[in-house]
């Protein structure tokens, strides 16, 4: 978990990392109120916002899936940490949070119309329209989209994510040095962001997360074959960018959404 602060609104503290207790809602609360408390001196908090690696209900206040921190799932997430902070508290996924920092203050900043991507231990995206995440009714799940990989239908995810990866070779993407293996899933994922690219029509593609820019990934090979995808289908080819702000697009995607947050309560 990563917990940052910020005085102005424009710029985030040097953000404080800890381990994410993934069994343990009340030890995630505990911790949550423990470092605020140290990131802050103790100052008055006005808002909370987060970005929450799963998937929320419609009110964004509840887990309903999380593979990676189950005992989080079905727990009340918004109202618990309203109870720990005594302020508003704004949830959304965290790969939309991330997209929005790219979008406001990294790689995208300047384009109308953001389609961004993280590829980690799963993969997330998010569409984002003049600076603002996009209307949707259930979250953006590009990661379950269905491919035919091998003569099955499989999810991108299986296909190229860290946890794909780990079943389908026994081994985390920081330890494949088969060079094949590396340009295959570069094109599964050009094929799968061929679809991404038809439903959301961006201006710009944006690729983050540690499997596009922490490991030994064939940017040129998923370019060549995204290029020549898209070029069957519309005479311009939105522009491919990596992101710009690594780990730290999650902290200004949420100040981004937080500040959109206090603005509208305050109209």
């Amino acid at each position: 978990m990563r917990l940052a602060v910020s005085k102005d609104g424009k710029v985030i503290s040097e953000p404080k990392i800890v381990s994410t207790p993934v069994s343990n809602f009340e030890e995630g609360m505990r911790i949550f109120w423990e470092v605020a408390e140290q990131l802050t001196g103790g100052e008055k908090i006005e808002a909370v916002a987060g970005g929450v690696a799963g998937t929320l209900d419609k009110e964004h206040s509840v887990l309903l899936r999380a593979p990676n921190i189950p005992g989080w799932v079905g727990k009340p997430l918004k109202k618990r940490l309203e109870e720990v902070f005594h302020v508003p508290v704004h949830l959304e996924n965290d790969a939309a949070l991330a997209g929005l920092g790219e979008a406001t203050t990294g790689a995208a900043r300047g384009y109308g119309i953001v389609a961004y991507v993280t590829v980690s231990t799963g993969v997330g995206g998010v569409r984002i329209i003049d600076g603002k995440i996009d209307r949707n009714a259930m979250g953006f799940e590009i990661g379950h989209q269905v491919i035919n990989y091998d003569g099955q239908a499989r999810t991108l995810e299986e296909c190229v994510s860290g946890s794909g990866f780990l079943r389908r070779f026994g081994k985390l993407p920081q330890d494949m040095a088969d060079q094949t293996v590396w340009e295959k899933t570069a094109e599964l994922l050009a094929v799968g962001l061929h679809n991404t690219l038809l439903h959301w029509s961006p201006d710009v593609l944006v690729l983050g997360g540690p499997l596009i820019l922490q490991s030994p990934f064939p940017f040129d090979v998923f370019s060549k074959h995204f290029n020549e995808s898209v070029r069957s289908v519309f005479a311009c080819v939105p522009e491919v960018k990596k992101a710009e702000l690594g780990e730290k697009s999650g902290l200004y995607g949420a100040l981004a959404f937080l500040c959109s947050k206090l603005e509208t309560r305050y109209l």
